[in-house]
């Protein structure tokens, strides 16, 4: 997909599995810096990383575009860049750009990714904005059910499964007559070390005058 290729920005890549709990807590200075503002419809997408051998869900991960931002919520997963400050799973930042290296991350010769977007209201968008944001580290082996506790207090999202498997959340959404789907696979080997990590950097805002 064209981030590949080893380089030392990235100091670990684990694999798609969710990982142990990891309490962050980035600086105010870097988190508003970070902002990102996408714009246009609100939305709710769900990733889910799926192997390509045996089918199964392997990691659950949650972007919310808000009106005042769009953040990732990637429980317990191992995605970092040094450009996307995180406070607890959640990575600030989250522009196109960004959005492409966590699906490149991610997918592989043994996995590929499914990205589901649904849309939502302002109020949902910002009421799961807050959720994702309250929510503290995710324990191993929890990225879905943290997903299913967040949705289920939202409007719209009330009958969503609570449970610990990707697949079945993935399902949950591909059942709406609203989603959106898009699957990306890429052939790079799993034994790749580290990934090169694109300049996520947003560009400075000079104030007038």
């Amino acid at each position: 997909m064209g981030f590949r290729k080893v380089i030392a920005l990235l100091a670990l890549l684990g694999l798609t599995a969710c990982g142990a709990a990891e309490p962050i807590w980035a600086p105010q200075t870097e988190v508003d810096r970070a902002v990102y503002v996408h714009g246009g419809q609100p939305t709710l997408t769900l990733f889910t990383v799926v192997s390509n051998g045996s089918g199964s869900g392997a990691h659950s991960g949650l972007m919310v575009n808000a009106p005042s931002q769009r953040v990732l919520f990637d429980p317990a997963g191992t995605f970092q860049h040094p450009h996307l400050p995180e406070r607890n799973d959640v990575h600030y930042g989250m522009t196109d750009k960004a959005v492409d290296f966590y699906i490149d991350y991610h997918a592989r010769e043994t996995y590929h990714v499914v990205k589901q977007t649904v849309p939502v209201s302002s109020q949902v968008a910002q009421l799961a904005l807050s959720r994702v944001q309250s929510y503290g580290a995710v324990p191993k082996a929890q990225c879905a059910q943290s997903i299913s506790d967040i949705l289920s207090g939202l409007p719209g999202f009330t009958d969503v499964p609570r449970s610990m498997f990707p697949k079945k959340l993935m399902k949950y959404f591909e059942a709406r007559p609203d989603v959106t789907r898009d699957v990306t696979y890429d052939d790079s080997p799993d034994e790749n070390g580290t990934i090169r990590a694109p300049d996520l950097r947003l560009p400075v805002v000079l104030a007038a005058g």
